[in-house]
């Protein structure tokens, strides 16, 4: 790719404001369902819901928590993505694949911010998969 290809300054901390607009809207979400859990690296766990003692509200009690835990586990990638990509922002390696070192198609960041990787290479990794 040639240098006019590379992403703007410009267009970096548009996507960096984007970034750190989700990361906030993501961490507010990741507090409400989540509880403090010494256990837990992060000290958050997925809360449980209690509804009462009969076989109807326990079992609501169960499918509730484990949508929460999958949710919780959602937001904590997009939050560790988001998190990366603001590294490589600080960086300066922002916009550049991680695995073959070419520039990554502003298009491709402006569609995803937190790519790490060219379509070339993402859909090589995806076909190996």
């Amino acid at each position: 790719m040639s240098a006019e290809n590379k992403i703007s300054q410009t267009t970096i901390e548009e996507i960096k404001a984007s970034l750190l607009t989700q990361k906030k809207q993501i961490s507010e979400d990741l507090q409400d369902v989540s509880k403090i859990d010494s256990h837990e690296a992060d000290n958050l766990g997925a809360q449980f819901p209690e509804y009462g003692d009969k076989p109807d509200e326990n079992a609501q009690e169960i499918s509730d928590f484990s949508t929460t835990v999958a949710t919780q586990k959602i937001l904590e990638k997009s939050l560790e993505d988001i998190n990366k990509a603001l590294e490589r922002i600080e960086k300066g390696t922002y916009g550049t694949c991680k695995y073959c070192g070419k520039l990554i198609a502003e298009k491709r960041l402006m569609a995803r911010p937190t790519a790490g990787a060219c379509v070339a290479c993402k859909t090589e990794l995806q076909e190996n998969e």
